[in-house]
């Protein structure tokens, strides 16, 4: 990989947001890319097209952000000005059934980054400590559920609810203690739900996609009345990469599309545009939602204000909910190999998140 250009680390790269980062930056600037990556379930390389024939600006290190000598290596040899870190475990069922692994990398990878970036940032040139940026991306679940009204906003206390949003929170005050502590030239954001192609199976919109087009019962949890905001991952692509180039050290950003819509909501309108793109011989596809035993600690209602982020670095989402999510569904008709060698490689959607008892070592105990 070429040295002549800046060079950022995007953590997590091949997960879902993290791909859309690196697909944003190899398609609009000439900066060099290294996904730093442990290929974990969730991980997919077929989601960077982009990334074939683009070795003098992209280099994969499959490395576990635990591995402090590993990243330690890899900034010697690369020399980066920003890191984008958004490597995490994210599915809130996953947690309640084994917070362990939400621990580790969340919390304890966290750290470890945080070190090994210190470490090379106080090394670097006074002209390059300057330049150097730190963006941790988080989630709006660390401040726990709404009300009917209002909006998280950057100010908004925190208050997380599952062992996912908890082990967040916990990452974003140790970055907010860097950044104070240390100096360490950091920024965060929140965001709300994240949408989209190249999204993993277990999460709600492809999971429903994929069991609509199958003619299985669509299952929502509760009475299907919680309340999202709702981000296209390629507009959160863009926010990203502006908060990394124009945020303000020290600052936080929340990152939403002014989108909310319950969860029932989402998937009648999943079904209604499968109906209108693909139409099943067996009649409309609402007739296969059903109600299932609700998510134990499932927040009511999220909301983002993100008019810091409009205001201050200009940003604003070009996809409305009705057209990204159009475009979401239409990826995954035409992409049907993408989500398919997922399930063919032993992806089990069996239901998880049942709060079954947690072992010492935060295994579920059945």
């Amino acid at each position: 990989m070429s040295q002549d250009r800046s060079t950022i680390f995007v953590t997590g790269g091949a997960g879902f947001i993290g791909s859309a980062v690196i697909r944003h930056l190899l398609d609009t600037t000439d900066v060099s890319i290294v996904n730093i990556d442990k290929l974990t379930y969730a991980s997919s390389l077929d989601s960077i097209p982009q990334a074939a024939g683009q070795s003098a600006r992209y280099a994969l290190a499959r490395i576990d952000i635990c591995d402090g000598e590993a990243l330690r290596a890899l900034f010697a040899q690369y020399q980066p000005l920003g890191v984008i870190h958004l490597a995490a475990e994210s599915h809130v069922d996953r947690s309640i059934d084994g917070p362990q692994d939400f621990i580790r990398t969340n919390i304890t990878g966290t750290f470890t980054l945080l070190q090994e970036t210190l470490r090379h940032w106080r090394a670097l040139t006074p002209q390059a400590r300057k330049a150097f940026r730190l963006l941790h991306v988080s989630t709006d679940e660390v401040f726990g559920s709404l009300g009917p009204d209002g909006a998280f906003t950057e100010q908004s206390p925190y208050a997380p609810n599952s062992p996912y949003s908890a082990s967040k929170a916990a990452s974003d005050h140790l970055v907010r203690a860097w950044c104070e502590t240390y100096e360490l030239p950091c920024l965060i954001s929140n965001c709300s739900n994240n949408y989209g192609p190249y999204q993993f199976p277990e999460k709600l919109i492809p999971h429903m996609i994929i069991k609509a087009l199958a003619g299985e019962s669509l299952p929502v949890y509760g009475d299907g009345r919680n309340v999202r905001d709702w981000l296209y991952v390629e507009d959160h692509a863009r926010a990203l990469h502006t908060i990394l180039r124009h945020g303000k050290v020290g600052e936080t950003y929340n990152v939403g599309g002014r989108n909310e819509r319950t969860n029932l909501e989402v998937v009648e309108r999943l079904c209604l545009l499968l109906d209108r793109l693909q139409p099943s011989n067996h009649g409309e596809r609402t007739r296969l939602i059903s109600f299932v035993a609700d998510r134990p600690g499932h927040d009511r209602r999220y909301a983002i204000d993100a008019s810091k982020l409009e205001r201050e670095l200009g940003w604003t989402a070009r996809e409305n909910f009705d057209s990204g999510l159009e475009k979401t569904v239409r990826w995954y008709l035409a992409n049907k190999s993408w989500w398919q060698s997922i399930q063919d490689s032993g992806y089990d959607a069996k239901r998880l998140g049942l709060a079954a008892p947690a072992s010492r070592d935060g295994k579920p105990v059945h």
